[in-house]
């Protein structure tokens, strides 16, 4: 297995890829499996959440790159640009994550989600497609009881844009 711990800022073009989920791309230790079928032990940086396109170092030099798997959504459009800062607002409230696009909103598919959305006059529309929702406004300090690791996990999503 090939074993993967560090986090690849330079410029090599990328000879592996490696598709994940945004549910995977938040896990710091997975086994995984790179688009040629080798296996792959990532042990990064507990917190680390993984964009597409971030590059990674292979204990053997390789670099991979981090692609986001297309994945089961909700795409939410509003009439307005007030209801859909209505429904972004009570997703917020909900802790959901969410990725914004110009006059849409999209979330993991949630069929209690989708209801809340729909009473609230929402569009919603199942769709196949990668997930890269929005990076924590508190890049430290925020979290909750239980959450001992959220400051760290919202601050390496800032970073990885």
């Amino acid at each position: 297995m090939l074993l993967i711990e560090t986090l690849y800022s330079g410029h090599t073009t990328a000879g592996e890829y490696l598709e994940l989920s945004f549910e995977y791309r938040t896990k710091s230790r997975l086994r995984a499996t790179l688009r040629s079928g080798e296996e792959v032990g990532l042990f990064l940086p507990r917190g680390t959440i993984l964009r597409g396109g971030m590059k990674l170092e292979a204990a053997d030099g390789r670099v991979v790159e981090v692609l986001a798997a297309p994945e089961e959504l909700l795409e939410v459009r509003c009439a307005d640009a007030l209801e859909l800062a209505r429904a972004a607002y009570h997703l917020g409230n909900r802790h959901v994550a969410v990725e914004l696009g110009e006059g849409w909103l999209r979330i993991q598919a949630d069929h209690v989600l989708e209801n809340m959305l729909l009473g609230l006059g929402a569009t919603v529309a199942a769709i196949t497609a990668p997930f890269e929702p929005e990076s924590g406004a508190y890049a430290h300090g925020h979290q909750h009881p239980g959450e001992a690791s959220s400051a760290a996990r919202i601050h390496l999503m800032a970073g990885a844009h």
